[in-house]
C-alpha cells in the first residue's frame, strides 16, 4: 500500500499516517469480528489496554511497554494480535529523520468490548470510522504524545522504588469533561511517595500538568492561572500545577512572567523543560515558581508544599464506568497476562 501524500501545509503536513510496513492491516472481513468470540482470548491486560488507548486517544507501542510489558519485543506480538482483530486501530506518522513507532488508537471490536463492558450503546464512546484518520492527521498529535509520553514514564515501574509511583492519571478529556467550566489541563495526576514522612505530609502530589509546547504567547499561558485559582476557590481543594515545556529558554521565560501573577493567586506553580529531561520526569527538574527556588523532584515538591489537596472526583461519576478513571498501570494477575 502506498504511503499518503504529505501535504505542504495545513493538517498532516508534519504527521502523515501510512500504512505500516511489517504486518498487514485488518481486512473488512476481520474488522468485523464479534467481541464474543474474543472472550476467551481477550486477557485483563488486554482490556486494560483497550480502556487506555480510548481514554487517552493514542499511545505509541513504546509507551504501552514501557507500562504494561517486560520488553517491547512482548508488546509488539500481542499487540499485533489485538490489531488484527480489530480491537486496536494504528498508523505510523511519517518524521523527517529516522522511523516513529507505531501509533495505536481504539479499533471497532475495541469500542463494542468497551461499550459492552460500560453497559451502554457504542455511539456513546463517540468513535467513528474516520476517528484514527483524524486522529493522525491532527496538528496536535506532537503534543498528545508528549503528554503521554511524559506521564508514561511516570506510570513506568521503575528499580529505584523511592522514587514514587504514579496512582491516577486523567487525560485532558476526562478533565474537561469534569472541569470544562473553569480549566481544560493537559491532565491530571497524583503522584504518590512511597513513605509517609509525617501526618502533616502524606506524600501526595495532586497536579494539574500543562504540555506547553512554546506555541501559545506567554500572555496566553499567563491567562491561564486565573482559572486555577477560580478552580482552587469554587472546589476548596489545592492540586499543583506543573508546566512542562520544551527548551530551558522557554522555562525561563515562563517562570520570569508567571512568578507575580501565581504569587497574587495563591497557586502551587513549578516549571521544568525537556532540556533538563524527558526520561525521568520525578527527577530533581522541578523548580517551584520562587526567584530562589532550587530544582527538585516531583517526591520533593511533596515537602516543598505540604498543604496541597487533591482535586474532588464527582461522585456522580459513578453511575458508569465508562467515565471512571483508568488505573495507569494493568492488573495483575497470576499468570502475568
Amino acid at each position: 500500500m502506498p504511503a499518503l501524500p504529505r501535504p505542504a501545509s495545513g493538517p498532516g503536513s508534519r504527521y502523515t499516517a501510512r500504512a505500516a510496513l511489517t504486518r498487514p492491516r485488518p481486512t473488512p472481513a476481520r474488522h468485523r469480528t464479534d467481541p464474543a468470540a474474543l472472550t476467551r482470548s481477550l486477557t485483563a491486560r488486554d482490556l486494560w489496554i483497550t480502556a487506555m488507548v480510548h481514554e487517552h486517544r493514542v499511545l505509541t507501542t513504546t509507551q504501552i511497554a514501557r507500562i504494561a510489558f517486560t520488553s517491547q519485543r512482548s508488546a509488539q506480538r500481542r499487540l499485533r494480535v489485538l490489531h488484527h482483530h480489530a480491537v486496536l486501530d494504528s498508523f505510523r506518522p511519517l518524521t523527517q529523520h529516522g522511523s516513529a513507532p507505531e501509533h495505536y488508537t481504539l479499533g471497532p471490536t475495541g469500542v463494542s468490548v468497551i461499550a459492552a463492558h460500560a453497559g451502554c450503546e457504542p455511539a456513546a464512546l463517540g468513535w467513528r470510522p474516520t476517528t484514527t484518520g483524524r486522529i493522525a492527521y491532527s496538528p496536535s498529535l506532537g503534543h498528545d504524545i508528549g503528554v503521554n509520553e511524559l506521564l508514561t514514564h511516570l506510570a513506568a515501574p521503575t528499580p529505584h522504588a523511592t522514587h514514587g509511583r504514579l496512582t491516577l492519571w486523567l487525560s485532558e478529556r476526562s478533565c474537561a469533561r469534569r472541569w470544562d467550566d473553569m480549566i481544560r489541563p493537559d491532565a491530571y495526576a497524583h503522584w504518590h511517595h512511597p513513605t509517609t514522612p509525617d501526618a502533616d505530609n502524606p506524600g501526595l502530589l495532586p497536579f494539574f500538568l500543562e504540555y506547553d509546547t512554546g506555541s501559545q504567547p506567554l500572555p496566553r499561558v499567563e491567562a491561564k492561572l486565573a482559572g486555577y485559582a477560580a478552580f482552587t476557590t469554587s472546589t476548596n481543594t489545592r492540586p499543583a500545577l506543573l508546566i512542562h515545556t520544551r527548551t530551558a529558554s522557554r522555562d525561563r521565560a515562563l517562570r520570569h512572567r508567571l512568578t507575580q501573577p501565581a504569587r497574587d493567586l495563591g497557586l502551587y506553580v513549578a516549571t521544568s523543560s525537556a532540556d533538563f529531561t524527558t526520561h525521568t520526569p520525578w527527577g530533581p527538574w522541578w523548580a517551584p515558581l520562587h526567584p530562589t527556588a532550587p530544582r527538585t523532584t516531583l517526591t520533593g515538591l511533596t515537602t516543598h508544599w505540604p498543604h496541597l489537596t487533591p482535586a474532588t472526583i464527582d461522585p456522580t461519576d459513578a453511575d458508569t464506568t465508562l467515565i471512571l478513571p483508568t488505573p495507569p498501570r494493568p492488573p495483575t494477575t497470576p499468570d502475568g497476562r
